[in-house]
């Protein structure tokens, strides 16, 4: 058994600008370890996001450290090839194919790591690795760093400064390149295509789990490796717990049902939230919200584009939905006291979206130097308002109980953004009109 051959070229230039922003020094970048379930069952193994956004590489118990200067060298650390292992857990590149494969300039056995990684710390001024995520790991870059420290009186010096390498990282995967940009386009049609699925089924009786099902093997039959998180499956009610993901009710006839879901292909997420009537019509009562979560939406799309900072399709959303709040009797007073006293967060209490990549809720900071980001093209992020009515006082009782959420994946362009997401369905006619075809 041999693995597909990898395309490297990108892994490659995010190696090269990662050593060019370090400058000098080196960077010592683990991926995840494999974690245990219980006795012998592991959890199904996922790599480390930043790993594999300059690798590619997709094993366990892997360490990449690049080193950074005039002639700048990438060292792959990888388990030894195993053909016994094989047998029981599947093909491992070892070194000496890991290295070609991986366009590497060097590769060893992760056995040599604590002989070799201390001659690479030697005379270099900055070692640039992330602290703090991992006891046993922080432990042993301490280790490497005391091993170059004892050799001082034989002239050798150890890094006087421990750097960061996420800040960089966090940097760089912030913009998305073209590469990553056609993998979010594939899953994100992957996962629209689920939400269809979902929707053409659903129907009162049927089990949250079942429509959970249906969404999972949606993703897998289309090429997806998992979802990018747990599924939330909510009818009714449930929709008003934001992450609610138990998914063991049933759909009820007259409620909504909301899935947030979205496939993980190779690598990087999607994410979509659509909410829709279990019965294939949407009530007075339920038009009347889902209508102000739509406007919302949309209020926020036109606001993500380049130049615009973080915050803008929040504030813009926000205004909406207080607004809406306010005409549909859920809120008192005007739309300037809603907003400054922020009584619009008793029905809507989050964030209107978040960077997407590798990881949902991705890397990257919201913040510079104290001011919202500003949006630049090759970004990705979510559009996601919604309304959330828990029965309570004051609480109109025809809206009580309605959760509604409507989300996007948004990439920045240099005209606007691009929604990633746009063919599962999300205006009122659309909906309906796709779950009259329901067989």
């Amino acid at each position: 058994m041999t693995a597909a051959p990898i395309d490297v070229a990108a892994y490659v230039r995010r190696r090269e600008a990662l050593a060019s922003r370090m400058k000098h020094g080196v960077a010592v970048i683990p991926t995840a370890p494999e974690r245990t379930r219980n006795r012998d069952a592991h959890y199904p193994y996922r790599f480390d996001s930043y790993f594999y956004y300059l690798t590619g590489f997709r094993e366990p118990d892997a360490v990449l450290v690049l080193i950074a200067g005039d002639k700048p060298r990438s060292i792959l650390f990888c388990r030894a090839k195993d053909e016994e292992r094989e047998i029981w857990d599947g093909f491992r590149y070892g070194p000496d194919a890991a290295r070609e494969a991986f366009a590497m300039d060097e590769a060893h056995t992760t056995a040599k790591l604590d002989d070799l990684v201390p001659e690479l710390l030697a005379n270099q001024p900055v070692l640039h690795c992330h602290l703090g995520g991992d006891p046993s790991w922080d432990a042993r870059v301490m280790r490497w760093m005391n091993d170059v420290r004892a050799r001082v009186r034989a002239g050798v010096t150890a890094p006087q400064t421990i750097s960061d390498v996420h800040v960089l990282l966090d940097e760089m995967r912030l913009v998305k390149d073209a590469d990553e940009i056609a993998t979010m386009r594939r899953a994100a049609q992957i996962s629209t295509a689920a939400h269809r699925r979902a929707m053409q089924i659903a129907r009162p009786g049927v089990g949250e789990n079942a429509i959970e099902a249906e969404l999972v093997h949606a993703f897998r039959a289309n090429g997806a490796q998992a979802p990018a998180y747990t599924p939330i499956v909510a009818a009714g009610s449930h929709a008003c717990v934001l992450h609610y993901v138990e998914n063991s009710g049933v759909l009820g006839d007259g409620e909504l049902l909301l899935i947030d879901a979205g496939c993980e292909l190779d690598g990087y997420a999607s994410d979509i939230t659509r909410t829709f009537p279990v019965n294939g019509v949407f009530s007075g009562a339920q038009r009347d919200l889902y209508d102000v979560v739509l406007a919302a939406q949309a209020a926020a799309i036109v606001e993500t584009r380049p130049g615009t900072r973080w915050i803008a399709p929040h504030d813009a959303a926000v205004k909406v939905l207080a607004q809406g709040f306010i005409d549909l009797g859920l809120l008192e007073g005007s739309l300037e006291q809603a907003l400054e006293t922020e009584s619009y967060k008793k029905y809507y209490m989050h964030r209107t979206g978040h960077w997407l990549g590798l990881d949902v809720h991705d890397a990257g900071d919201y913040k510079q130097d104290g001011e919202w980001r500003e949006l630049v093209p090759g970004m990705v992020l979510t559009v996601e308002p919604g309304c959330y009515v828990r029965p309570g006082p004051g609480v109109p009782a025809h809206y009580a109980g309605i959760g509604i959420r409507i989300e996007d994946d948004a990439l920045v362009t240099a005209g606007g953004c691009e929604i990633l997401t746009i063919d599962a369905p999300k205006t009122r006619a659309d909906i309906e009109n796709l779950m009259r075809s329901r067989a």
